[in-house]
């Protein structure tokens, strides 16, 4: 189901079908790097990660991670969307392109895209994102879609502090 679309990209669910997509994207080097492993190796581990990780929180909040749709091509080349995550005090905003995909402005496209939608469609109070204070590419693009950095949070389980983007003003 598409969510949203925008000049160059259609922005929908993800299915089991995307499993091979999912593979590849989440063992790419950045995202590896600032992310992390999530021991996604086969079809069977995709769809276990898109089951408990994608498609649940659909189940469970009406949104989650989305699939990026080049709209020419029709090619997979990222996700973005809003993650509730129990360490947050507000959804957060995530998204990842395969490298073959960044700079190009396709993420700033889709996540000014998703954060409209979260304001506008689903009145959410505020919007926050999360990320490894030595990802500049991240940071840069936070700060461009209005946000800055409020302080620093370590999630349970992770040995990596990260810094907490907060949007500039909050939509009350």
């Amino acid at each position: 189901m598409i969510i949203l679309e925008t000049e160059r990209l259609y922005i929908r669910e993800f299915t089991y079908d995307d499993a091979p997509f999912i593979i590849e994207l989440v063992n790419n080097p950045t995202w590896l790097e600032f992310i992390g492993d999530r021991n996604v190796n086969n079809l069977e581990d995709a769809h276990r990660y898109m089951r408990d990780k994608i498609i649940y929180l659909y189940q469970q909040y009406g949104y989650g991670p989305w699939l990026l749709e080049d709209k020419h091509t029709h090619e997979s080349i990222g996700m973005c969307g809003l993650i509730n995550r129990d360490f947050l005090l507000h959804t957060d905003i995530g998204y990842a392109l395969l490298p073959g995909f960044t700079g190009k402005g396709l993420a700033f496209e889709a996540a000014k895209a998703v954060l409209d939608y979260g304001y506008g469609v689903l009145q959410l109070p505020a919007i926050v994102a999360i990320t490894l204070p030595t990802n500049t590419a991240s940071i840069r693009l936070l700060q461009k879609l209005g946000m800055q950095s409020s302080s620093s949070i370590q999630p349970p389980q992770s040995p990596n502090t990260l810094s907490l983007f907060e949007p500039v003003t909050v939509n009350n």
